[in-house]
């Protein structure tokens, strides 16, 4: 389970730490997270979605929300890599998101770049995190927040 945050946040080192452009590796560790929640043909069909989807900016804390994730501390290795990243003034990669779907009481979930979404939002919450977005099919990759069971950041 996730440490809450400290409440603290950290001197922003950058007002923009974001790339225009996922790097490449970041496609195949979507698809292998999301061929956790979803059959080969969706998986590759979502993936196929993100390289064509147009770039997006929502907020961290809306991400967070939206998606039913705890915000990850400040000591977790992969934050603290990222916010390394973003002291020493390197862009960090644009997330890759799959929606969610309220109606059918399905998350948004982050195929890629949880981490990046709450090292970001230990900088500033509120700053714009350039995201892909596909739609998941019928039946699709987004789970419920029943079969979540993580609790939501407010």
């Amino acid at each position: 389970m996730a440490k809450k945050s400290s409440g603290k946040k950290l001197p922003a080192a950058a007002s923009e730490h974001w790339g225009d452009e996922p790097e490449e590796h970041d496609y195949p560790a979507a698809a292998s997270y999301l061929s956790l929640i979803c059959a080969p043909p969706e998986v590759r069909r979502l993936v196929t979605a993100l390289k064509a989807a147009p770039l997006e900016r929502h907020e961290a804390k809306d991400l967070l929300r939206a998606s039913g994730l705890a915000l990850l501390p400040l000591d977790n290795f992969h934050v603290a890599a990222d916010l390394e990243k973003i002291k020493r003034g390197v862009a960090l990669s644009p997330v890759l998101l799959v929606r969610g779907d309220f109606t059918r009481d399905r998350l948004l979930v982050i195929a890629d770049g949880y981490h990046r979404v709450c090292a970001s939002y230990h900088v500033d919450e509120n700053a714009p995190i350039p995201c892909h977005l596909a739609e998941a099919g019928v039946g699709g990759a987004a789970r419920t927040s029943a079969q979540r069971g993580a609790p939501s950041v407010q």
